[in-house]
């Protein structure tokens, strides 16, 4: 990992690359200035592809908390800042802004890994005025994205809830997540883990095009059967819903998810926070030109006729007609799926404040 520094990425071309969501490296909502590329004739060569960079954040805390009534959970853990899954139509890409860099391409290529993790939790889940509820990973960046593969932030994490008999939860997209499944398995079995798998769409181009290095739909739901199998309660995670892109597969995304072990569903609307309005529509206008303008009148109507809805309450599941035949759609396709729209509710009970537990169960002495 590299020491982070505020510089941004060079200048990118607002043209698709291959294996990137986002089209450009738009300026930030903070941005004093802004730059344009323009031909002047002397350019030697193409310019270099934007290069994923793996940098450290020497988070003071970990633990982050809401009281959002739109929200499962009270308080989340990521293990990682920008995400190289390069989701277009991910809420969290107006993070990056806080670090002065761009939520466009810096956002998926310029990751912050937070290597004390696992010492900031058992040191919060120590503190003797910490309250136990389910923490839930993942719910900014996913958890489980490439550079995991390496690090193993969530793989420790898990290690320390495990040891605490701590609950706990996550929402990802990766197929990486088997790789703990002995952890996982382990903590199912205290009812101390639940696990919702993101599916957005069954096909596959489209889903090289919203979710670029994310693991393709079919490895997503062989996870879900393989979670499942083992015992651990699985979701699925329909999200987001885009009108006129993917809106159209929901019953078949609820079956699939069915079929492959999902007990549970949710869902919710795509929403344009910030920055991620303007890099959408310049998603649509190469990927789908000739349903922009469409697609953006439906958003717009769904949220009362703004790029975003911020309010609690509506701002996950949307406003108006089309938003009310969603919800029915979704109603009436678990009924017959026989989809809890619940989550399982976990056991806070066993948990132990600060102490190392053997995984056969035995505690350690010192």
């Amino acid at each position: 990992m590299e020491d982070f520094d505020l510089s941004p990425s060079a200048e990118i071309p607002a043209t698709p690359i291959k294996g990137r969501g986002a089209v450009s490296n738009v300026d930030h909502r903070f941005s004093t200035d802004t730059r344009q590329n323009m031909a002047d004739g002397w350019e030697a060569s193409e310019p270099a592809l934007p290069q994923t960079r793996l940098l450290v954040d020497r988070a003071k805390s970990i633990i982050s908390r809401n009281d959002s009534p739109d929200l499962g959970f009270d308080q989340s853990l990521n293990p990682y800042r920008g995400c190289e899954h390069g989701c277009i139509y991910c809420y969290a890409r107006p993070t990056h802004a806080y670090l002065g860099l761009s939520p466009g391409l810096d956002f998926e290529t310029q990751i912050f890994a937070k290597p004390d993790a696992p010492r900031l939790l058992r040191e919060a889940l120590a503190k003797p005025g910490y309250v136990c509820s389910t923490i839930a990973l993942g719910t900014a960046t996913d958890a489980y994205q490439p550079f995991e593969r390496q690090e193993g932030l969530t793989r420790a994490v898990l290690e320390v809830l495990l040891e605490t008999r701590h609950p706990v939860s996550v929402v990802t997209k990766s197929s990486l997540i088997i790789r703990d499944l002995d952890l996982w398995t382990e903590l199912a079995q205290q009812n101390l883990a639940h696990i919702a798998i993101s599916l957005t769409t069954t096909n596959g181009p489209l889903a090289r095009q919203l979710e670029p290095r994310a693991s393709a739909p079919h490895a997503r739901l062989e996870a879900m059967a393989k979670l499942s199998a083992a015992g651990i309660p699985v979701s699925a995670f329909i999200a987001p819903l885009i009108p006129g892109i993917n809106d159209h597969e929901l019953e078949k995304l609820l079956g699939a998810a069915r079929e492959h072990g999902a007990s549970h569903a949710s869902y919710t609307l795509l929403r344009l926070p910030h920055e991620v309005a303007g890099l959408f529509r310049e998603w649509l206008e190469w990927h789908a030109p000739e349903k922009a303008a469409r697609v953006m009148s439906v958003l717009y109507d769904l949220r009362g006729q703004r790029a975003n809805d911020p309010n609690f309450g509506s701002r996950m599941t949307g406003l108006g007609h089309f938003a009310k035949l969603i919800r029915q759609r979704f109603e009436l396709a678990c009924r017959r799926l026989e989809l809890s729209e619940s989550t399982p509710a976990l056991d806070t009970s066993q948990f132990i404040r600060g102490a190392r537990i053997e995984r056969n169960g035995q505690l350690d002495l010192f």
